[in-house]
């Protein structure tokens, strides 16, 4: 689940670690951005992208239980310029859940440039991170979740409020896929999620880390810091039957004790179905917007903690924060976007 990675791992395997997911429509288009690999701890972190990895986009079609299409994306070696060879493959049908399965490859470059081939366009670089959120308010939220206890704000003010992602980067692979693209044609309704995955000494694959909706790992097992939770580790189509129970009673416990449902159990239940599976759910071609009333897709103006926060809590919430804070770190993140 995405986590922005302020923990004793930061430092040592932050390249496998997703900070965020977002989709939204572009130029005839539908674009997908996966950012790891966050510098929020300052630590000297590994830069670039893990070259025994495997970078997944996973795309289920039409309320598909199973992804139904893949982009893979693998690196090479850093280079003496501190870039690195990419390669896109794409998987469908079956072999879109598949680790075994190798592929078409659709695409060959470098990070830092862009790179098309087919129906696709690619970069992948380092760039400023557009997420933005108070980690004083955070905690707040944190401790009432945890402890189904009221929400305590005195010693923190909306008009008070930071973004303590200032300054900060990430690794970031964007992909954009034409609606030319058979599976992605205008108005399909997709579910996608990513993830990681390292090569193991057996020869085959280990999923590290994968996400969907924004904030699930910081509101929901914030102190699992070496991230052994098994919801990094199965595949979204478990996630109601295996953890739904966890969520919603997380959730019934702090909106019973914030007086904020008449039904703290059937509102819990309500959230864990609307998290789980943990697809972020997109209609291609329409404006994207991961809001209060409509999640669909998300764009990097979007503010999803105080979304997350208000459907957990089933009451609004302000950060004191607007996406304004952002507005020089989402144009230093969109080095991509150029013409066709």
């Amino acid at each position: 689940m995405s986590h922005h990675l302020d923990t004793p791992l930061a430092a040592q395997g932050g390249q496998l670690y997703i900070d965020d997911l977002y989709v939204f429509d572009g130029d005839r288009a539908t674009v997908f951005v996966m950012d790891v690999n966050s510098s929020v701890t300052r630590a000297d972190i590994k830069r670039g992208f893990h070259a025994e990895a495997r970078y997944e986009i996973k795309i289920h079609i039409n309320g598909s239980e199973l992804e139904n299409l893949t982009y893979r994306f693998a690196f090479g070696e850093p280079d003496g310029n501190s870039t690195q060879t990419l390669q896109l493959y794409e998987l469908t049908g079956a072999d879109a859940a598949d680790d075994a399965a190798m592929g078409t490859p659709i695409a060959e470059g470098r990070t830092g440039a862009v790179t098309t081939g087919g129906n696709v366009r690619i970069w992948a670089g380092r760039i400023a991170d557009p997420f933005f959120i108070d980690l004083d308010e955070l905690a707040t939220i944190n401790g009432a979740v945890k402890n189904g206890s009221a929400v305590d704000r005195s010693a923190w003010r909306a008009d008070q409020a930071k973004n303590s992602f200032a300054g900060t980067t990430v690794e970031s692979i964007v992909l954009e896929v034409s609606h030319d693209e058979p599976l992605l044609r205008d108005g399909t309704e997709i579910g996608v999620w990513c993830r990681t995955l390292l090569a193991t000494d057996a020869g085959g694959w280990r999923q590290i880390n994968r996400a969907g909706h924004p904030m699930m790992w910081p509101i929901f097992w914030p102190h699992d810091t070496d991230f052994s939770d098994p919801a990094n580790f199965r595949h979204p189509s478990k996630d109601l039957t295996e953890d739904g129970e966890e969520i919603a009673n997380a959730v019934a416990g702090v909106v019973a004790a914030n007086g904020t449902a008449p039904d703290p159990q059937a509102y819990g239940w309500s959230v864990a179905r609307q998290l789980y599976p943990d697809l972020l759910s997109y209609q291609v071609g329409t404006a994207a917007n991961y809001g209060f009333a409509v999640r669909n897709g998300r764009t990097m103006a979007d503010n999803v903690p105080e979304v997350m926060f208000s459907l957990v809590l089933n009451t609004g919430t302000t950060s004191g924060l607007t996406s304004d804070v952002t507005k020089a770190a989402r144009a230093a993140a969109f080095p991509y976007v150029v013409p066709a």
